[in-house]
């Protein structure tokens, strides 16, 4: 999934830089090509096109392939439905958080949590004046990535997720945008498997 998210935003900048414009994420990820109506008329950066598309397409059968077997393998459980019920969660993020987080008891509060999958906040400040950083390379990184992953799925097509990341884009920068929206649903993410509960968005943009 990295590898084609990879060939993806290669394929996107270069886009951008070649001819101004945007290339909607499924006219390269849909079954029809429509990628061609982007290549402004250019022989070569068509071949490129054309190549990336190949091989993101090669990479999906791939994924998909992967994924029908790890979902034969796991026994579905209340707690991976009330994770799916998350904004940006599908089976395989839902599988991950599930798998990687292990027994949530282990977590003496949501914090912990937070911080294990990398999403709280790494400096320390006192007077508003930081006085150091945290190391960010600790706890777990396919957690960190999942709820990365997660928040740009529900930015994109969850409306109150949208809200808030637009509300925080407008405050400081999108990476730091991204980083609340992932912390959220980090959050929520906790309690959904501590108490066994389906996720609410009241509860979590209220």
């Amino acid at each position: 999934m990295k590898l084609r998210t990879s060939l993806l935003v290669s394929l996107h900048n270069t886009m951008a830089n070649a001819c101004g414009r945007k290339i909607p994420s499924h006219h390269v990820l849909g079954r029809e090509d429509r990628l061609s109506v982007h290549l402004c008329q250019n022989e070569s950066l068509a071949l490129m096109g054309q190549v990336s598309k190949a091989s993101i397409d090669a990479l999906t059968v791939q994924i998909k392939m992967i994924e029908t077997h790890v979902e034969k393998q796991y026994k579905i459980e209340p707690t991976y439905l009330g994770l799916l019920s998350l904004p940006g969660v599908g089976k395989i993020l839902g599988l991950t958080i599930l798998l990687e987080t292990g027994p949530i008891g282990r977590f003496r509060a949501v914090g912990n949590y937070v911080s294990y999958c990398r999403k709280a906040e790494s400096t320390w400040k006192s007077s508003e004046k930081v006085k150091g950083k945290g190391n960010r390379k600790n706890g777990n990184r396919y957690l960190a990535w999942a709820f990365a992953e997660a928040a740009d799925h529900a930015h994109r097509f969850d409306t109150a997720s949208r809200n808030f990341y637009t509300r925080k884009l407008k405050e400081r920068n999108s990476p730091i945008a991204h980083s609340a929206l992932a912390n959220k649903l980090a959050r929520a993410a906790y309690y959904i498997m501590r108490d066994q509960v389906p996720y609410e968005e009241g509860k979590l943009f209220g």
